[in-house]
């Protein structure tokens, strides 16, 4: 892992750019960890699209906690470096570096379960005070800060990326079975996710005559995540929490039948698509969705009902965030 404290990534166009924006993130790819807050940079490569100049500052909260406070003084001399103006932090812990200087404005991204776990859910909403725009990515997310956001805007989608394929040509080009029902799970094997429950499920269906594998997607690349959605028959997320998971988007792009909890925006997401289930959570309940998904059989329609939530109409809202911040501090 890759133990400096902080890194910069840097936009080449931006000083030809009307709207300059300096990103601090805790969540962005990078060498030894390309996959790492993959909806981040999508963000802002789809923010320069559309003629916003972005700068990346990534602080490594993964290797210390620390690097939160030794990355500070760089963070001051990237701000001075460049004709900045506005300030777009990230996640809870990326912050209050962000909010040390007060000479630009500061809008702040909540992603999920910061809001609402441990010692982030108070400094969360302690931030979303001192914020001068709030990004919420889902209604349960804004619940948590304690006042409105200005705009709910949910991680965009590449849609080009995460698009339906033949499902036997992707389990060949895979090596997986033909003849198999596949479960899919998405994400790296934190405890918090509760892939525990999802094997007991699998192994309780297989007591009932229901024949179905466990499929695990873990420390892929993201481009690679498509053709295991093609390949598999339902995906399965019931997390401890989430905000407004991307794997939920991203299987609606790929018309894959889902099983998950009712956690942060995926009611709202998945509603009305047949073929997509909440449960309960628990091992049985778990067990319960999977069945209905395996019985339904088929391919959903869930791409046609989210194609809003591509990442060029959520750059296009981020965006008028930025321009509704910097207005509001004009007057």
């Amino acid at each position: 892992m890759n133990r400096a404290s902080h890194l910069f990534f840097e936009d080449p166009d931006l000083p030809d750019r009307a709207l300059r924006v300096l990103v601090a993130a805790n969540l962005y790819p990078h060498e030894g960890a390309e996959n790492y807050g993959t909806f981040v940079r999508d963000e802002v490569e789809a923010l320069r699209k559309i003629g916003v100049g972005a700068d990346v500052f990534y602080v490594n909260g993964r290797a210390s906690r620390m690097n939160y406070a030794l990355a500070v003084p760089a963070f001051f001399r990237r701000l001075g470096a460049r004709p900045y103006r506005i300030v777009h932090a990230h996640h809870t812990l990326t912050g209050p570096m962000a909010r040390l200087q007060r000479r630009l404005p500061l809008v702040v991204t909540f992603h999920g379960s910061e809001v609402a776990e441990s010692y982030t859910a108070p400094l969360s909403r302690i931030l979303a005070r001192l914020a001068d725009g709030r990004i919420a990515t889902s209604r349960w997310v804004e619940s948590h800060l304690g006042r409105p956001a200005d705009a709910i805007i949910p991680a965009g989608v590449d849609f080009d990326r995460f698009r339906p394929e033949d499902q036997g040509e992707a389990r060949r080009a895979l090596g997986l079975p033909l003849d198999r029902k596949l479960v899919l799970f998405v994400g790296l094997p934190r405890p918090d996710k509760r892939i525990g429950v999802i094997e007991e499920a699998v192994r309780l269906l297989r007591e009932q005559g229901r024949p179905a594998d466990l499929l695990l997607a873990t420390d892929k690349k993201h481009e690679e995540i498509t053709r295991y959605m093609n390949a598999a028959d339902v995906l399965v997320l019931v997390s401890e929490a989430e905000g407004s998971p991307m794997v939920i988007k991203e299987a609606m792009g790929c018309n894959l039948p889902i099983v998950a909890g009712d956690m942060g925006d995926i009611r709202e997401v998945i509603a009305g698509t047949a073929g997509c289930f909440l449960c309960d959570k628990s091992v049985a309940g778990t067990a319960e969705g999977i069945e209905k998904a395996l019985r339904f059989g088929r391919r959903t329609d869930g791409r046609s009902r989210v194609l809003h939530l591509s990442l060029e109409e959520s750059a296009k809202k981020v965006r008028a965030v930025y321009e509704r911040v910097l207005e509001r501090k004009k007057r």
